[in-house]
């Protein structure tokens, strides 16, 4: 296997019919044990769908939460550690990641310290 492959449920299927004919007949492994592994299986493939799922929704967050800053007065702090305040004009995605443009700077969402409503 490949870095950065994981098994599927029909790899496990396969290593199991794989240990079952390799046993020994004399003594062979109990069907607890194989629950047991299948238990395990299923709960990491779980685990797995619940981390994806998380991750995708962590995503549509930041872009619902960079696009509810449009319009907005905000205090970002640069990345030399300066703080800057601007109106957000626009919002830009860059490898799935929001990045805001206050004052014809772009700053990571996560660079935002306050937000405030525009002064009319």
């Amino acid at each position: 296997m490949l870095p950065g492959q994981t098994l599927n449920q029909n790899d496990f299927l396969k290593l199991l019919v794989a240990q079952l004919s390799a046993q020994d007949p004399m003594n062979p492994v109990s069907n607890t044990d194989f629950a047991a592994q299948m238990a395990q299986f299923s709960t990491l493939q779980a685990t797995q769908t619940m981390q994806k799922n998380l991750a995708g929704l962590e995503a549509s967050q930041a872009v619902l939460q960079a696009n509810s800053l449009l319009g907005r007065t905000v205090q970002v702090q640069s990345a030399t550690g300066a703080t800057e305040s601007g109106v957000v004009s626009a919002v830009t995605f860059q490898a799935g990641t929001p990045s805001l443009t206050v004052n014809g700077q772009s700053y990571n969402l996560s660079s935002v310290l306050s937000v405030s409503l525009p002064q009319p």
